[in-house]
């Protein structure tokens, strides 16, 4: 039986490359892909909250508790993720398992909390994340709110940003998907990515309703 998780939402990037703004309320389909993440997630979780930064009221309309950084210069997703698991220690106290998800995903797999605390069992390890064909995704992971103080020590005493070395240092196992025929970790960086998920998400329309 998969342990109550808490998911969060990762939207606290810059989007650079697709000219600033937020990417979770980019529209695929006629749908934000925070719409899009919200399905899917919310059902595999006993609670969402949101990690972004800035002024919150832009993500007023979906209700959620939003989870700015507290780690300065956006510090990148270990931040969001530091952020994510303080809030759980704090108010969700009895919860001690949280799982994270790029906000610019808009087809996530339905069964992403399940596995990724299959693997972790498995594996005997705190940590695990995905992969699709040849690529990890180490913000698509399962992460124990029981890390957060030493997660805390490497982003502000070593300086430490890169999410792969720090999970190495607990072990982490890895829960693998196909990436064909629609990759679930496809995510939308630039333009060209926006257009190509459109089409996905038209291709999937046609197939629900036929």
């Amino acid at each position: 039986m998969t342990q109550p998780t808490l998911g969060l939402i990762l939207a606290g990037g810059l989007a650079r490359r697709m000219g600033g703004g937020d990417k979770a309320l980019i529209e695929i389909g006629g749908r934000t892909i925070l719409d899009r993440v919200l399905e899917t997630v919310t059902p595999q979780c006993v609670g969402i909250i949101l990690n972004a930064n800035g002024d919150p009221s832009r993500f007023a309309r979906f209700g959620l508790p939003i989870v700015p950084d507290d780690i300065p210069d956006f510090a990148g997703p270990l931040a969001g993720i530091l952020a994510g698991l303080d809030w759980a220690a704090i108010h969700r106290p009895e919860i001690a398992w949280a799982v994270s998800v790029p906000g610019d995903c808009p087809f996530l797999p339905a069964d992403l909390v399940e596995r990724l605390h299959a693997a972790r069992r498995a594996a005997g390890t705190p940590l695990a994340c995905a992969k699709s064909g040849d690529w990890r995704h180490p913000v698509a992971g399962l992460w124990p709110v029981a890390l957060r103080a030493d997660l805390r020590r490497a982003l502000v005493d070593e300086d430490l940003h890169k999410i792969e070395v720090w999970t190495r240092r607990h072990g982490i196992a890895i829960a693998e998907w196909p990436d064909r025929p629609v990759d679930p970790f496809f995510n939308v960086n630039t333009p060209e990515d926006r257009a190509l998920a459109d089409d996905i998400a038209m291709q999937q329309r046609d197939v629900q309703s036929a």
